[in-house]
């Protein structure tokens, strides 16, 4: 089949054809695992839709705790990313007025 799908990609390719390919069903069953989800058409009794409704509720709940937990964190680490910078521009700051107040004595008249 490998062999047919190449020769025909390279007639296609010389002919200027679109190259044509076989579909074929999946022969095996889904694999171990797998489970196809139920439309909620197909749950029957009240309990069964109570179940699954509860049981996507905990679910919305789990992913919305990690949300917030995970926005928390990236809050804090901003948070100490504006007091590192903070802490840097006050040093910068401290610096500057005292380079201003030295060149100020250089500048001014010395009045004794």
């Amino acid at each position: 089949m490998n062999r047919t799908r190449e020769l025909s990609g390279q007639l296609s390719a010389a002919t200027g054809d679109m190259p044509t390919y076989q579909i074929r069903a999946p022969t095996a069953a889904l694999p171990q695992g797998v489970v196809m989800a139920a439309s909620p058409g197909s749950l029957h009794s009240p309990q069964q839709l109570a179940e699954e409704a509860t049981r996507k509720r905990e679910l919305r709940l789990m992913k919305n705790r990690e949300a917030a937990k995970e926005c928390r964190r990236r809050k804090k680490e901003y948070v100490k990313c504006l007091e590192s910078r903070v802490a840097v521009l006050e040093v910068q700051n401290k610096k500057l007025i005292e380079e201003l107040e030295t060149l100020k004595d250089i500048c001014s008249p010395k009045t004794d």
